[in-house]
């Protein structure tokens, strides 16, 4: 960055946690310059230096960058290791005017995984996880990119590690998206193996990859589509249920009443993306029908919670916005014009 004349009062830190506050190569750092285009971030010993322009705007994203320093800080002194989306997170706390630390908006970690913890970032997946451990049955409903399955998983886990429950049971259906599952090459295991290869990635990030086929094979977990589990009943399991929008009606109820004892479900979709024919999907019927029972929890994340690229974000608001427009075309062509109405008809 070229012509910086502002300067302003380092900001001291101790060494080790100067380490963990920069990231590996320096990650973190350059996450929060991408955050503050008109800072530069300077780094002397155990003294961090922000230098900007002599202009308005510049020094407001100086203002705003040292409160970012400060609370990814504390964060670090908490104990807390930063990965670059946490910055990306308390940067966006801090625009919004969120309430309280961020490191209490964030929520503590669910479990660690091969070095990189698994925790909420947001107060919406800091809701939708404390809901999964106070309810029987939780729904997770919101766009891409909000950790909804991901945080799901990484609960069950730590329930399956803390013996709460004896076996983890990941399911979805088997809906075509634009292709025909009978066009695929393969046995019937091959064709259906894409739909649930996401939720095999998933385990792979939280276990180590050589283990999980030994689980898989003496039945500790089960990644099944939701057909296999109909006339089961489920015990002592943690059930997830991925793209809970392209179920039918009919399924949700067969797969909601599946539950057996000691057993927790979550079921998370997206009820803007249904890829059923009809478009009847049993997500969207549940949220009218179980709304007012006792110990199922309809969690619903927003466009806030998205922990994607920022852009994840800004699409999906957009997208909302052109639904909500075609809509309301659709409504104000719906209704019956006055001057539309024959002559003489009201005689």
């Amino acid at each position: 960055m070229s012509d910086l004349s502002g300067d302003f009062a380092p900001i001291e830190i101790d060494g080790i946690e100067m380490v963990r506050l920069l990231g590996p190569q320096d990650r973190l750092l350059t996450r929060l310059e991408r955050e503050f285009p008109l800072v530069d971030v300077v780094v002397r010993g155990n003294q961090i230096r922000l230098i900007a322009p002599e202009t308005p705007e510049a020094q407001i994203q100086v203002v705003e960058a040292r409160r970012l320093l400060s609370e990814l800080i504390e964060l670090v002194r908490g104990g807390v290791s930063l990965d670059t989306e946490d910055v990306a997170s308390v940067a966006r706390h801090i625009e919004a005017g969120g309430a309280g630390a961020p490191g209490d908006t964030m929520g503590e970690a669910i479990l660690s995984s091969r070095g990189k913890l698994v925790r909420p970032k947001t107060v919406g997946q800091r809701n939708y996880v404390q809901a999964i451990a106070d309810n029987t049955i939780v729904f997770g409903i919101g766009p891409a990119g909000t950790g909804k399955t991901y945080l799901a998983m990484a609960k069950a886990v730590q329930a399956l590690q803390r013996k709460e429950v004896s076996r983890i049971i990941l399911t979805r259906p088997a809906v075509e998206a634009g292709e025909r599952l009978g066009f695929l090459p393969g046995t019937l295991t091959d064709k259906i193996d894409p739909y649930l290869r996401p939720l095999f990635d998933a385990l792979n990030d939280m276990l180590d990859p050589e283990l999980v086929p030994k689980l898989m094979a003496v039945g500790t977990i089960e990644v099944a589509p939701l057909a296999y589990m109909r006339g089961r009943t489920l015990n002592d399991s943690f059930i997830v249920l991925d793209e809970a929008q392209n179920t039918t009606p009919e399924q949700m109820k067969m797969f909601l009443t599946r539950l057996g004892f000691n057993s927790k479900m979550v079921i998370t979709g997206d009820i803007t993306q249904v890829d059923l024919p009809d478009a009847s999907s049993g997500l969207r019927l549940v949220t009218k029908v179980l709304d007012d029972i006792d110990d199922i929890y309809f969690a619903r994340l927003t466009s806030e919670d998205v922990v994607r690229h920022s852009l994840v974000g800004r699409i999906i608001d957009a997208y909302t916005v052109y639904d909500e427009k075609t809509q309301a075309a659709k409504v104000s062509r719906a209704t019956p014009s006055k001057r539309s109405t024959p002559r003489g008809a009201d005689r």
